[in-house]
């Protein structure tokens, strides 16, 4: 046991991971040294957590994960709260050259504290389960009993580090409160990561659940930190407020009303499937009335119910849609010209690809790997050219996903089963009958970046970390290693070197060619060469070793190198 737990200790993907925290956390002002602290301890208790998780026979057999992937517990743990941190270190550098930008500062410091004690809720949730079922399966003098203290030790350190930093920075009568607000962060996200590992069964890793329930519950508590903080305006007015909401463009407004919506459609159509069963004493509607019922739901939700939110939070002046089509005709030759190539790529690439899944004998990989490309070809043009646009398109994006995943999962007519046939000729071993995720993945990992990039930004490639990541590198290192790798990383995997030296030097050289058509652009070049080369070559190597859904992963882990 002792010897597998030390080959588990150093390998490939926990070394990347960690020398990507560490990168993090020296690269912190002094006024940021507590949080650079808490997020080492963080690191450290993940990581014995994952040792003790993958080494023994435990009670967390129960969550039926993704079969092939490791736990993943160590890089899902420190994933957000890293990039909360490198946001934190660049708006630091806002406030000490512009004097201003102390609000938003604040509000990415309250982010920051947010996303970690998600983290370290589910850490201890799960440390809970392992500690109930230690007796059955190790000794109180074992290697996974010495483990599993380690974790104590650390999320202990951490509790207390945390307390200092908040006694240091709050006042008095907000201390309390606050602390209140992260625990309910961190019991929502247990609570969540155990729903969607039971619902969505052999679907995600661990590591992938909570990253997934930590960024819903982060977003999605942002928007109730909007509500709270427009209630207390016009019912309770105060004079300063422990919920840090930070400042709303309107497209995100629009973007975090409609997903929200959508999600509840599903919760909303059960209900009434329920009780329409009660009603009618069948448990399944016709198909004709099942259909009525799906669509009215959604324009219920997606026309009338959060647009009234929308406006309630931030004044629209008219409803909100119409003010997305004012947005859109703002300025109609530019943007019209560009959702006319985004058209004609889309069209052309779905046509194409579909036709060659179906005749040819092309692996899926490769098919896959395309989709990479187009993504590169739609967005790249619209970051440099239509930087505000592009955010409310993938929002859009992720919308229609979203609504074609449910009515897939439903099967509701007429497109339930065409979208199914669709989505099968491009899955792989990480998606699965219930879920399909890759296009979610893909979407979100360019999307992301650039949401985050909002605001103050002095690191012109930092919008484009996903881009760069998963257009380019992925699909050069992909590409590479299936036609000409020989060295594997490892043998359990399919990795290979050349092909992650293909990723690494192709994303290189397209930051070597992008940079000057930036600076062209009028954007500020404030990157650094090695700074830049860090980033390039640990997200390249996180792409070689990880276990886990690259996509979802490698453009965070990009970005928040690319923000120091």
């Amino acid at each position: 046991m002792a010897v597998v737990a030390h080959r588990e200790l150093c390998s490939g993907e926990r070394a990347v991971v960690l020398l990507f925290v560490f990168r993090v956390a020296l690269s912190v002002p002094s006024s940021l040294f507590l949080h650079a602290s808490a997020l080492c301890l963080l690191s450290l208790a993940a990581l014995f957590l994952e040792i003790s998780v993958e080494n023994s026979n435990s009670s967390l057999q129960r969550f039926k994960t993704r079969p092939g992937a490791s736990s993943g517990i160590l890089l899902g743990a420190t994933t957000l709260p890293s990039v909360m941190l490198s946001r934190l270190i660049q708006m630091s550098r806002a406030l000490s050259v512009h004097q201003n930008g102390a609000e938003e500062l604040a509000y990415l410091d309250m982010q920051y504290w947010t996303v970690s004690a998600s983290c370290l809720g589910v850490l201890l949730f799960f440390l809970y389960l392992l500690a109930t079922s230690r007796k059955r399966w190790c000794s109180p003098f074992s290697q996974c009993s010495r483990e599993l203290s380690c974790t104590y030790v650390c999320t202990l350190l951490y509790m207390v580090n945390c307390y200092f930093c908040f006694t240091l920075k709050t006042d008095g009568g907000w201390f309390g409160s606050k602390m209140l607000y992260l625990i309910s962060y961190g019991a929502a996200t247990a609570i969540l990561i155990q729903h969607i590992l039971r619902k969505f069964p052999s679907c995600a890793s661990i590591g992938e659940a909570l990253l997934v329930s930590a960024g819903m519950v982060l977003y999605f508590g942002d928007m109730l930190a909007h509500t709270l903080a427009k209630l207390s305006m016009l019912f309770v007015p105060l004079k300063s407020s422990f919920i840090s909401h930070g400042t709303h463009t309107e497209i995100a407004t629009v973007i975090q009303g409609e997903l929200l919506g959508l999600l509840l459609v599903p919760i909303f159509l059960k209900l009434t499937l329920q009780i329409w069963g009660y009603i009618r004493n069948t448990s399944t509607p016709p198909k004709i009335e099942m259909t009525a019922l799906f669509y009215t739901s959604t324009i219920m939700v997606s026309v009338f119910l959060m647009p009234a939110w929308m406006n309630f939070v931030d004044d629209f002046g008219v409803h909100p849609l119409l003010w997305v089509l004012n947005f859109v005709f703002a300025s109609p030759l530019e943007r019209l010209v560009l959702c006319s190539y985004w058209i004609c790529v889309i069209c052309i690439s779905v046509l194409r690809f579909y036709s060659i899944s179906k005749q040819s004998k092309t692996e899926r990989i490769l098919l896959r790997k395309y989709y990479h490309l187009v993504a590169v070809l739609m967005f790249v043009p619209a970051l440099i050219f239509q930087s505000s646009f592009l955010d409310l398109a993938f929002g859009t994006a992720l919308m229609v996903f979203l609504l074609l995943e449910i009515i897939r999962v439903w099967q509701i007519w007429p497109l339930g089963k065409i979208v199914h046939q669709f989505m099968n000729a491009f899955t792989d071993h990480r998606d699965s009958e219930i879920l399909i995720v890759s296009h979610f993945s893909l979407l979100l990992g360019c999307a992301l970046p650039k949401w985050m990039s909002s605001g103050f930004n002095d690191r012109p490639l930092a919008p484009f970390a996903g881009i760069l990541s998963l257009g380019i590198g992925d699909t050069m290192a992909s590409m590479v290693g299936y036609k000409y790798g020989v060295l594997r990383w490892s043998k359990a995997g399919k990795k290979t070197v050349e092909g992650t030296a293909a990723g690494i030097t192709s994303v290189w050289v397209a930051c070597y060619i992008l940079l000057p058509l930036l600076a062209s652009s009028g954007y500020i070049l404030s990157q650094h060469w090695g700074s830049l080369l860090i980033a390039v070559t640990l997200s390249g190597l996180l792409e070689a070793y990880t276990a886990q859904l690259d996509n979802a992963f490698i453009p965070l882990v990009f970005y928040s190198l690319l923000c120091l």
